[in-house]
């Protein structure tokens, strides 16, 4: 089977948000790399199937979501780390702010429901719009503007983000650097 060169340049252009949707689903970037693997693998060998003019990324993070889910109710036998316990024991913590907000982000992400989650990370960190989203997840707009919405306010909640000021350096670093200004 070949496939024509513009075709093969937009499945390569989709790779990086594939994988950041797939590490944001499953935690865990070697199995973000298979589940791409896979997504691209079942997108070749069904690419008859795909209608020019529609959009292609949808059409793969549809069949990485759904890869994703299906992985998901094999794998549940598998020892799970939802709250990243275990695997905050076999790693080194990191020492910079932000690589502790960072963590302090994940975590809170990773307490959100899935389907908030999931809609959070296909509107707000993958650019879908609500529409596209909403085909992806298969439910409706209004669905997805929900869960986005719920989402947001319940990670400000648990990030404790009361209003811009609350992003960035927090309070100590900002008076440093004020200081030193001066």
């Amino acid at each position: 089977m070949s496939v024509d060169p513009e075709m093969r340049d937009a499945l390569l252009a989709a790779v990086p948000g594939l994988r950041a949707f797939a590490i944001s689903l499953s935690g865990q970037v070697d199995r973000a790399d298979d589940l791409v693997q896979d997504t691209l693998l079942r997108a070749l060998a069904n690419i008859d199937r795909f209608e020019r003019g529609t959009n292609l990324n949808a059409w793969l993070f549809t069949i990485l979501r759904n890869l994703f889910h299906s992985e998901f109710r094999k794998r549940r036998r598998e020892v799970e780390d939802p709250d990243g316990s275990l695997a905050g024991r076999l790693q080194i913590q990191p020492e910079q702010g932000a690589h502790l907000d960072f963590e302090d982000f994940r975590e809170a992400l990773n307490k959100l429901p899935a389907d908030q989650r999931e809609a959070l990370l296909l509107v707000g960190a993958s650019g879908f719009s609500y529409e596209e989203a909403a085909n992806i997840c298969g439910c409706a707009v209004g669905t997805i503007k929900s869960r986005v919405n719920r989402a947001r306010s319940r990670l400000a909640a648990l990030l404790a983000v009361d209003g811009v000021e609350d992003l960035g350096p927090d309070r100590t670093t900002r008076a440093a650097l004020q200081t030193a200004a001066l």
